[in-house]
């Protein structure tokens, strides 16, 4: 069992503020690998139809769904989703329209046979839909699809945007787990934001979605938000905390301005928090959420020991996808909706990231596919490496060895000479057989992932900051 870890500790912030000085610099989430910049418009689309048709030969092998559900009334000026912004209600049946459309098209390359063991909602604001149309997409998918009887149905939930009849929609869709979007509950900060969301509103969807059976609800906040303090954060964390959340999601902000324009307004020195004071958020976080009973899981996830994300973390069966982390490893991924990625094992495929032209495809009868990947086998393999360092904390050079039929010290034997001055630092320990990554390590996951990331050096690192 992996016994809780601390990422960091009140007495160690000003080593720690000098080891972020030093590392802090951009890079990949890591939510795959290799990471979606370097999928290409230029792939081979016959070989991915070809890796499809591979991936369905084994009619036992898991299904994850996920549908981009785009449509948001305003925008969130921190926001980093690819969404919609309109308040046109008859786009949500048209957008279903679509949906149903990709379904169909679909439908002829999977094997439906297959278990859906995970089936997502994500946005935008997947309560824009009104409740019939979310009937109406779920008799959909459910008309393609067979779902295992412990399958994941989970949504994500604006609570301005949120009804009754919005709660029951989701669940007769099948829906048991329901992540909210909260970010902070000071008002200046939400004001700051362009999200105003009053305290009553986050708990009243609360208690909608446990009275109508959902088994999880997962709570996001982010720190590093314009006018946030430590102190502001700190009164945060308490109010959510009182809500009682089975999970939570505690997201370092991403300020990405050549990417989402609305992050501009922000003036960065006005507004946005130092370096010091979002370390003492995070250190916060992690001391509050763990004195409350909740478990630190990967870079920024807390789970009740119970839950299952946490027993995942426990015996080192935790993954990493396009969502995040997930404890359905081994299932193929197929997106749905404009912008969403789909994943076989040896292939990445995205749809449109434009809503035009994801419909125009679609009314031409073909898939709304923009650009994709197709892996090698030294692809897979540095795949292997990435996700234990994500998703673990222990790399074992001898288990990966044995898992992925080569030596991989001897294979690796550049980059893990690289790891020298992270193990200097006291990021990771190493030792005969691998490394481990320490407490303070776990600030600098992204980090120690780089140094097996063959793509970096090809390219600009247009990312976000790693801390």
């Amino acid at each position: 069992m992996v016994s809780p870890r601390y990422t960091v500790q009140p007495t160690t912030i000003e080593s720690a503020l000098e080891l972020i000085r030093k590392y802090n610099i951009p890079g990949p989430r890591y939510t795959s690998y290799p990471t979606a910049p370097q999928f290409s418009a230029d792939v081979d689309r016959t070989a991915l139809l070809d890796e499809i048709a591979a991936d369905n030969r084994d009619p036992a092998r898991a299904l994850s769904l996920y549908f981009h559900l785009p449509f948001c009334e305003s925008l969130c000026w921190y926001c980093g989703c690819n969404t919609v912004i309109t308040r046109r209600r008859s786009s949500a049946g048209e957008y279903v329209d679509l949906l149903c459309q990709e379904l169909a098209l679909t439908a002829p390359l999977v094997n439906t046979a297959r278990p859906v063991t995970q089936l997502h909602f994500g946005g935008g604001t997947p309560t824009f839909l009104p409740p019939a149309e979310i009937d109406r997409l779920g008799q959909a998918i459910h008309s393609v699809f067979k779902f295992s009887p412990d399958a994941e149905i989970s949504v994500e939930i604006d609570p301005r945007r949120l009804t009754k009849e919005h709660v029951e929609a989701y669940r007769r869709l099948g829906c048991n787990r329901a992540s909210l979007g909260v970010q902070d509950t000071n008002p200046e900060v939400q004001i700051a934001i362009h999200r105003w969301q009053p305290l009553a509103q986050t708990a009243q969807a609360i208690t909608w979605l446990r009275e109508a059976g959902y088994q999880s609800v997962s709570v996001d906040l982010i720190y590093g938000l314009p006018l946030q303090t430590p102190e502001s954060f700190a009164k945060t964390l308490e109010e959510i905390i009182a809500l009682n959340p089975d999970r939570l999601a505690v997201f370092s902000y991403a300020h990405v301005p050549w990417l989402k324009p609305a992050q501009k307004i922000f003036d960065d020195r006005a507004q946005l928090p130092s370096t010091e004071a979002k370390l003492a958020m995070l250190t916060l976080a992690t001391t509050a959420l763990t004195a409350a009973g909740y478990v630190h899981i990967g870079m920024d996830h807390f789970a009740r020991p119970d839950d299952e994300l946490a027993v995942a973390h426990a015996e080192g069966t935790l993954y990493r996808n396009f969502q995040g982390y997930t404890t359905r490893a081994g299932a193929s991924l197929y997106g749905f909706g404009m912008s969403s990625i789909s994943q076989t094992d040896g292939s990445f495929r995205q749809n449109h990231k434009d809503l035009e032209a994801y419909q125009k495809a679609l009314t031409a009868g073909e898939l709304p596919l923009e650009r994709g990947f197709l892996l090698s086998s030294e692809d897979k393999n540095r795949r292997a490496v990435v996700m234990d360092i994500m998703c673990r904390s222990r790399v074992d050079f001898t288990t990966l060895s044995r898992r992925l039929g080569f030596d991989v010290g001897e294979a690796y034997a550049t980059e893990i000479a690289t790891l020298t001055d992270l193990a200097a630092d006291g990021l990771i320990k190493t030792d005969a057989e691998g490394f481990e990554i320490t407490p303070m390590g776990e600030l600098f996951r992204r980090i120690i992932a780089m140094r097996f990331d063959e793509y970096l050096s090809r390219g600009p690192r247009k990312f976000s900051k790693t801390v």
